[in-house]
């Protein structure tokens, strides 16, 4: 058996390593941004986001020679989450135009606790006393923001808090079909080509969407052609390739820590570009939320494991909190 390697923190956190995970953390927050700026329909933009992500990863795993051949029944595991992971965009990017960029980012993470729970129930996995007390922190925070004057709200604001609720759940049911596709072993595909399989089928489900609802794929205007772009390109794309090249470098309970820089600059960015209306009381939600979604999705590595235990876990608490379709 070979020596794990030394402990990240006896050797010191990679500077690299901090840098891209906080920059890919930051290009991420940008993605409900760029939703807000284009001028077309939701659907529109998640389609116009999967189709143009799904095609460049496709186009960069060819020319890498990194694409493996993929056999017939390997498809139907990634129907689930690919219609999952439009779901979630359907009702998130709605959720973005309803109440703002912000609110519905950080309404969307709360799906760590569906992701907990469901662990809990399918995989036997223990909840500890950091659970309820993120649970408890992170209702507090979201009654402070919407709950105290929920009675006045209009009734758009109201379906969009809804609606980003529905998102974290359709997240949440993504994430899930595909662990329990890679654990029965019928889907040993790289993770870059998984993404990509289900950024296309996503594309594909999302389109037919748009042809449903009567919206039009034209793009109106140079504002919505390089939100369009930058919402592919640097949320879908750039975000996520620097997330994937910190992660292993760092340890878990950072990873989780640096990933709610995603929702915190969403929100912050909600209030400098759009003035959204934000009281002290807001402010205390606000940080209420992130700190109980981040209790919600700790998870302590235990030291016997070694760092390859502390890469896995990770992975998953970036995986499992919203910046692959956030």
């Amino acid at each position: 058996m070979s020596r794990p390697p030394m402990d990240m923190h006896a050797r010191g956190l990679p500077k690299r390593g901090l840098i891209e995970m906080v920059a890919g953390a930051s290009l991420i927050s940008l993605t409900s941004v760029f939703v807000k700026l284009a001028h077309v329909g939701p659907s529109v933009s998640a389609f116009y986001r999967m189709a143009i992500g799904g095609v460049l990863l496709f186009t960069f795993l060819l020319i890498a020679r990194r694409w493996r051949p993929l056999r017939a029944r390997q498809l139907p595991w990634m129907l689930v989450p690919a219609a999952a992971f439009a779901a979630d965009l359907l009702m998130w990017h709605r959720s973005i135009l309803y109440v703002g960029p912000g609110l519905a980012t950080l309404i969307g993470n709360f799906q760590v606790f569906l992701m907990a729970l469901a662990g809990w129930l399918l995989y036997r996995e223990r909840l500890g006393l950091n659970f309820v007390v993120g649970v408890i922190l992170s209702l507090a925070g979201l009654y402070l923001l919407v709950g105290l004057d929920w009675g006045a709200m209009g009734g758009d604001f109201r379906l969009g808090v809804v609606l980003g609720i529905g998102s974290g759940v359709a997240y949440a049911v993504y994430l899930l079909a595909t662990r329990h596709a890679q654990r029965s072993g019928e889907l040993r595909v790289p993770t870059m080509q998984l993404l990509c399989v289900s950024t296309l089928l996503s594309a594909i489900v999302l389109g037919g969407a748009v042809v449903v609802e009567g919206e039009s794929f034209a793009i109106p205007d140079a504002q919505t052609a390089w939100s369009l772009a930058g919402l592919a390109v640097i949320g879908q794309i750039v975000g996520w390739v620097l997330l994937l090249r910190a992660i292993p470098q760092l340890p878990a309970s950072l990873v989780g820590l640096l990933l709610l820089l995603q929702p915190a600059l969403s929100f912050v960015l909600d209030v400098l570009l759009f003035d959204r209306a934000t009281s002290g009381l807001d402010w205390l939600g606000v940080g209420l939320a992130l700190v109980g979604i981040f209790m919600g999705s700790w998870r302590p590595a235990r030291r016997a494991e070694g760092a390859e235990t502390e890469a896995s876990l990770a992975a998953d608490a970036a995986r499992e909190t919203r910046g692959q379709s956030g």
